[in-house]
């Protein structure tokens, strides 16, 4: 074996040993840097941005907790690396090329007239962002862009700002941003002669690849979006964690995916016709609480807390709301399906109050989740979850129950960052959220989170000891694709259709065998138990996604505290998922004004209707049947027999106004 000092051997070792060597492996090392230093660079912008605005807002800043301040640069990490990646791409791939290229080419030259300009482009963002937040209660979003083309209420917008303080501080965010900039990529080295430029590019692009994994906020399944930073139950903490020009991004990414829709009719043809069933929902603002503005002529809904039947044994009862996920009225025998599939939730629909005829607002668990728990119907181009500065007008079942003395939790077995929930919820103000991170790996599925079993034992574990009276939220979880249950199947066959229906048994059979145990403990006496899906599903006969037979969902209402004379009633009123806010509101004697897309399913006049979106569509339901909408080629997709041109007009109406409504989120 040949010793270290010899001639014929050559690793790193000796050459570390010759001045010479030393100088070009740090020239090598100044230029492979450069990439990793770049990405460093715009981190610790965004880190000097976010500190800024909590010292501009510092009187907000003062009411947190230290760790809440650190909290929003350690939880706001993920969204500012996201977004260094996105605005490395352009001069990662930059080096790739001059590295081919050569030394003649102007790599310094053409990243620092880029880096100048997004310099200048983002601290004019920055110092927006810091007078429009006072305005607005939200980061700037692509709600900015809708005053491109409208200067003067752009000039409204802002105020009586203190222009010559925002732009001294743009002009110290660009300065101190070059100086960063100048400090942390001095001159780029040359390329050393013996490296060879293929390799050199092969080593930059390899940088530019990984550039994947901050993109998309890691490797986890979900890419990331605002409820990645949503920790904390101050509203402005959350705020503070976001990357404004992430923020910005996203929104007008999703705008431009969200096609505005021509009216079908006059405004006001169309708000006489809603305010027919919703009174309240064609006049609403923003700032509008608890007031109730029919139109005139308009007709009336009986007030849903005077005139309601009254199902419940004690006035304020706890409240658990159990969401089912894609429990299909199809294979539910108690409202007309598949028997022998969800024996339990038959059960509770003999012993409980059964609503048999309900229809899903929408075709996703996150468009099921607004309607039920704020009443707000879904548009068919978009949900307004993916909006937290919309979401953050609408009302929540959660914040009414709170302000009557309610605690809450929210379980669900999978990740909260799904479709942007998180921010949702904690704008919903759950005072406690249980999530596919606090259950053990071998409680969980291969893909989307704990088994539903896990989910009961572990509500039946933690329930004795919340406060009453309490509003728990559980969204169940195993009924979703791939299907994946820890049980024996019930059903013969391994295709689509047979798992579906063993994973809805599954659910169903720990749902039996959570209230087997629940009955034996003091809180379920005193407990209302709500039961709905979040939406239907094309299975098991994969019928068209527009039919309103996919969006038939059951709705029960349970629990020790219903009334004798309630068990076993069936109310066949069509209704939609938004009803349910208001339904339950009436029932524990609460005002239910602000949710002005919900009514009550148990006054005695309640009219018998439900409207639903699907992309590029709608559709109505009412006694005399289903019709469906295609928005894009505006026509009738169908109807059954006896469906009448002013149930299409209805649909229509309400989705002109349920768009508007959108608008002014």
């Amino acid at each position: 074996m040949a010793q270290s000092g010899s001639p014929d051997h050559r690793p790193a070792l000796p050459l570390l040993l010759t001045p010479w060597a030393a100088r070009y492996l740090c020239r090598v090392k100044n230029r492979f840097s450069f990439q990793p230093r770049y990405f460093l660079f715009w981190l610790v912008f965004f880190a000097g941005c976010r500190g800024l605005f909590l010292a501009y807002h510092h009187a907000k800043t003062g009411t947190l907790a230290a760790a809440e301040v650190l909290g929003t640069f350690g939880y706001g990490l993920r969204l500012d690396a996201s977004m260094a990646a996105y605005l490395s791409a352009l001069p990662f791939l930059l080096f790739v090329v001059g590295s081919l290229w050569g030394p003649r080419f102007p790599l310094g030259r053409l990243v620092g007239g880029y880096t100048g300009l997004l310099l200048a482009a983002l601290a004019t963002l920055t110092a927006a962002d810091l007078e429009l937040y006072k305005v607005w209660g939200f980061r700037v979003d692509d709600t900015l862009l809708q005053y491109l083309n409208s200067p003067a209420e752009m000039a409204a917008s802002s105020g009586a700002a203190p222009l010559g303080v925002l732009f001294s501080l743009l002009g110290l965010v660009a300065v101190l941003g070059w100086l960063l900039y100048r400090w942390l990529l001095a001159p780029l080295p040359a390329l050393p002669a013996w490296f060879g430029r293929a390799r050199a590019a092969l080593a930059g692009l390899l940088y530019a690849a990984l550039l994947v994994v901050p993109m998309r906020g890691g490797v986890q399944q979900i890419p990331i979006n605002q409820s990645d930073v949503y920790f904390s139950e101050h509203p402005f903490a959350n705020h503070a964690a976001l990357n404004v020009p992430w923020n910005l991004l996203d929104a007008a990414l999703r705008r431009h995916n969200n096609r505005p829709l021509p009216p079908f009719m006059p405004d006001s043809t169309a708000r006489r016709l809603v305010a027919g069933i919703y009174p309240n929902a064609a006049t609403w603002q923003p700032g509008d609480t608890a007031t109730t503005t029919a139109l005139p002529n308009a007709g009336s809904v009986p007030d849903s807390a005077a005139t309601a039947t009254n199902i419940l044994a004690e006035p304020r009862p706890n409240v658990l709301f159990i969401i089912l996920e894609s429990f299909t009225a199809k294979l539910v025998g108690s409202v007309g399906g598949e028997a022998g599939v969800t024996p339990v939730l038959d059960s509770l629909a003999r012993t409980g109050l059964l609503f048999n005829n309900i229809y899903a607002a929408g075709d996703r668990s996150q468009k099921g989740l607004v309607a039920l728990l704020s009443g707000y119907p879904n548009h068919p181009t978009n949900s307004i979850i993916h909006y937290p500065a919309k979401t953050q007008h609408l009302p929540h079942l959660c914040r009414s129950l709170a302000r009557a003395g309610y605690s809450s939790h929210y379980y669900h077995g999978g990740e909260l960052a799904f479709a942007n929930m998180k921010s949702y919820l904690r704008t919903a103000g759950y005072e406690a959220l249980t999530e596919r991170s606090d259950f053990p790996q071998r409680d969980q599925n291969s893909k989307w989170g704990a088994h539903d079993g896990a989910l009961f034992a572990r509500m039946l574990q933690e329930l004795p000891a919340q406060r009453t009276p309490f509003f728990v939220t559980a969204f169940t979880l195993s009924s979703h694709e791939p299907f994946e249950v820890p049980m024996q199947p019930r059903f013969k066959g391994t295709d689509e259709a047979a798992k579906f229906r063993n994973s809805m048994a599954y659910t169903d059979y720990a749902l039996g065998q959570f209230l087997a145990q629940a009955r034996r403990q003091p809180w379920y006496a005193h407990t209302l138990i709500v039961l709905c899906a979040d939406h239907g599903h094309p299975l098991p006969e994969y019928s068209p996604n527009d039919w309103p037979r996919n969006f038939h969902v059951p709705l029960i209402l349970a629990g020790g505290a219903l009334q004798p004379t309630a068990r076993g009633r069936v109310r066949p009123v069509v209704g939609s998922q938004t009803d349910v806010a208001a339904t339950l509101l009436g029932q524990l004697g609460l005002p239910a004004h602000d949710f002005v897309w919900s009514r009550n399913l148990l006054a005695p006049a309640a009219p018998s209707f439900a409207f639903y979106t699907y992309t590029d569509g709608f559709g109505t339901v009412t006694p005399a049947g289903g019709l469906w909408f295609d928005n894009v080629g505006r026509r009738v997709a169908g109807r059954d027999a006896g469906v009448s041109d002013g149930q299409l007009q209805l649909g229509q109406a309400m989705e002109q106004v349920s768009l508007e409504d959108f608008g002014r989120r």
